[in-house]
C-alpha cells in the first residue's frame, strides 16, 4: 500500500532563509553591504530574475533583526492595507515591487515617508531595476535613492552545491545523475528547483523508494496525468 504523502510543513518547506544558508556566487558585494545594514541606513534595493535570492536576502535581514530583539515589518503586494510601522520598528521590508497595484503603490510611498521620519531602514526587492519598474515616479525615485544591487544568478556549480546542501539537510541522497536530470528537465532558478526537490522528497517517502532518475520520471509522469 502506498503511504500518503506528508504535508510540506511536516518535511519543512525549505532551508531557513538566513545569511548562512545563502549561496553568494557573484553576489559577495551585496552581502558585504547588507552586513552593516540596519536602522538609519539609506534604503537598499535588490533586483534580479526569479530564484536569484532577492526574497531570501530580505528574509535574512528580517531574521537577523528579530534575532537581535528588534522589530522588522514585512510588506508584499498581497498584504492587506493599510500598511503601518510600529513605533519601535527598525526595519521595513518590501517585496515584489513590480506588481504593486495603485493602492499598494500609494501605501509604499507613505511607508517611505514614515520610515524616513522614524529613522527606519528600508530594504526592497523586485524583478526590475527601479528605473524600469511600472510604478508611479515618486515611488520609483525613492526605491532608487540608495544603493541598488542587481543579483547575479548562480552558475551551475553553485546551483549543484546548493541543491546538495539542501538534500543533506533533508537527510536524502541526491546522486549526480538525479541532479543532472533535475537541471536539464526543470527551470534553473533555485526557487523552482528547491520546490521540485521538496516534492521529490515527499514522493520518495510516499512510495518508500530511494530517489533515482526512474522515480523522478514516475513523479513527472503522474503529474502530467493528474
Amino acid at each position: 500500500m502506498k503511504q500518503l504523502p506528508l504535508a510540506i510543513g511536516a518535511l519543512g518547506a525549505g532551508p531557513e532563509q538566513s545569511f548562512d544558508s545563502f549561496t553568494p556566487g557573484g553576489n559577495a558585494a551585496v552581502l558585504a553591504h547588507l552586513a552593516g545594514f540596519g536602522a538609519g541606513s539609506a534604503p537598499v534595493y535588490l533586483w534580479g530574475p526569479p530564484g536569484s535570492g532577492k526574497t531570501h536576502l530580505l528574509r535574512a535581514l528580517q531574521r537577523r533583526a528579530e534575532t537581535r530583539g528588534e522589530r522588522a515589518a514585512w510588506f508584499g503586494a498581497d498584504d492587506p492595507l493599510p500598511w503601518e510601522l510600529a513605533e519601535d520598528c527598525v526595519l521595513a521590508l518590501l517585496d515584489d515591487c513590480e506588481v504593486l497595484d495603485e493602492a499598494h503603490q500609494q501605501a509604499a510611498f507613505a511607508l517611505f515617508v514614515q520610515a524616513l521620519a522614524q529613522g527606519v531602514a528600508v530594504a526592497a526587492a523586485g524583478r526590475l531595476p527601479p528605473v524600469d519598474l511600472p510604478l508611479r515616479e515618486d515611488l520609483r525615485t525613492r526605491l532608487g535613492w540608495g544603493p541598488v544591487f542587481g543579483l547575479q544568478p548562480l552558475d551551475e556549480a553553485a546551483v549543484r552545491a546548493t541543491l546538495r546542501r539542501e538534500a543533506d539537510r533533508r537527510g536524502i541522497f541526491l546522486s549526480d545523475e538525479v541532479m543532472g536530470y533535475l537541471l536539464t528537465r526543470f527551470e534553473r532558478d533555485l526557487t523552482h528547483l528547491m520546490r521540485q526537490l521538496a516534492q521529490l522528497d515527499r514522493f520518495s517517502l510516499a512510495n518508500k523508494r530511494a530517489i533515482t532518475v526512474p522515480l523522478l520520471k514516475q513523479m513527472m509522469a503522474e503529474e502530467r496525468e493528474a
